[in-house]
């Protein structure tokens, strides 16, 4: 009998035992941090001096102005399924609300806005959409009720960029994009409309303005990228628009050997190197900070597609710390005014070929 009570006071000791853990395992699981706004990163770091680290300022700006908690997601790798993953790990980490930027994620916010219905998306620089492509390969936005897609008006922001450029004096000009995609291609028309523009309003002859304009199939720096650059400068080029990731600091490495000067895209750039004039920018921690405030506010503008051009500061130059000579800060109110109010009007990604855009004051050469 002895035997049989120590061994039943044996099995409620551990049973008890087990009960602390169990509490003591609820307890931490209870204490685990989680993250309220969630970032999941595009390729490349954090601080990439582009759409990834513009995206994650804007957050912290306003998170730690409302001191409301926020992480960034790395994926192992660029794919829809590590997208997807990356997403899912922000979703048990407490995520409401889930940034993303690049077109890359398109086709996976697609998925994951019907996964999680509960979780509100932003999609920077594209549309969610399924993929599918019509014969003339575009595809049809569909963001769901807890989703917004927010795009830029690129072709403004390279019209101010080649607008000033102009007017400061430069008159041999080089574009060298990434690839071809809608948004790279409407920085550069826009670019070479606003050298124009400015052509006409300087009273230039017609043709007096050089552009060497080219696509270099990808958006790394690569050698050739900065064998070509060097090659335009030592032809007389001034300065080059260097449109596409990577690409411009294979420009700017060439501008630094040939004195030349260059114009940094999507965020200032100047900091990257003494070459930099400017920079055409896309308003992007602007933008992120006025969606997690509109989804604070209750305001979140689901199943919409956005575009944010000059009359809702979506498009802008860096006017202090741009290196002009005599373009100024009224010349540039001006022009933006212009473009807000729509009395410019520009075309986009609507023809073929920058050679085809109809200018008068600028001679495009396309350099395949």
């Amino acid at each position: 009998m002895k035997k049989f009570l120590a061994i039943v006071l044996a099995l409620v000791l551990v049973l008890g035992l087990v009960a602390c853990g169990d509490k003591k395992e609820a307890a931490k699981d209870n204490t685990k941090e989680t993250y309220e706004i969630a970032m999941i990163t595009d390729v490349g770091e954090i601080d990439d001096k582009s759409f990834n680290q513009g995206t994650w300022e804007g957050i912290k700006a306003y998170a730690e102005k409302n001191n409301i908690s926020h992480k960034y997601y790395k994926p192992t790798e660029q794919t829809e399924d590590a997208y997807l993953a990356a997403i899912q790990l922000a979703v048990k980490g407490g995520a409401k609300i889930v940034v993303t930027p690049g077109y890359l994620f398109e086709v996976p916010i697609y998925r994951a806005q019907e996964m999680y219905p509960e979780v509100h998306f932003v999609l920077i620089d594209g549309y969610p959409n399924d993929g599918t492509k019509d014969a003339n390969g575009n595809t049809t936005a569909a963001p769901a009720k807890n989703s917004v897609g927010i795009k830029f008006a690129e072709e403004q922001s390279g019209y101010l960029a080649g607008y000033a450029a102009v007017i400061d004096g430069y008159t041999k000009l080089g574009f060298m994009g990434g690839m071809a995609v809608p948004a790279v291609v409407r920085y550069g028309y826009g670019f070479a409309q606003g050298a124009d523009a400015a052509a006409k309003e300087l009273g230039l002859a017609a043709g007096s303005i050089e552009l060497k304009y080219n696509y270099t199939g990808g958006f790394d720096a690569t050698p050739e990228v900065q064998t070509l650059a060097s090659s335009w400068y030592s032809d007389g080029t001034e300065v080059i628009f260097g449109c596409g990731g990577k690409v411009g600091n294979a420009v700017m490495a060439a501008a630094e050997s040939a004195k030349g000067k260059v114009i940094g895209v999507d965020v200032d750039q100047s900091s990257e190197s003494d070459t930099v004039i400017t920079s055409a920018m896309k308003g992007l921690a602007a933008s992120v900070q006025s969606m997690l405030s509109d989804y604070y506010g209750d305001k979140f503008p689901g199943a919409q597609s956005l575009t944010l051009g000059a009359a809702e500061d979506g498009v802008q130059l860096p006017m202090d710390t741009s290196k002009f000579n005599t373009f100024t800060k009224d010349d540039y109110d001006a022009v933006y005014k212009q473009l807000a109010s729509g009395e410019i009007k520009l075309q986009k990604d609507d023809v073929k070929s920058a050679d085809q855009l109809g200018l008068s004051y600028v001679k495009v050469q396309v350099i395949k």
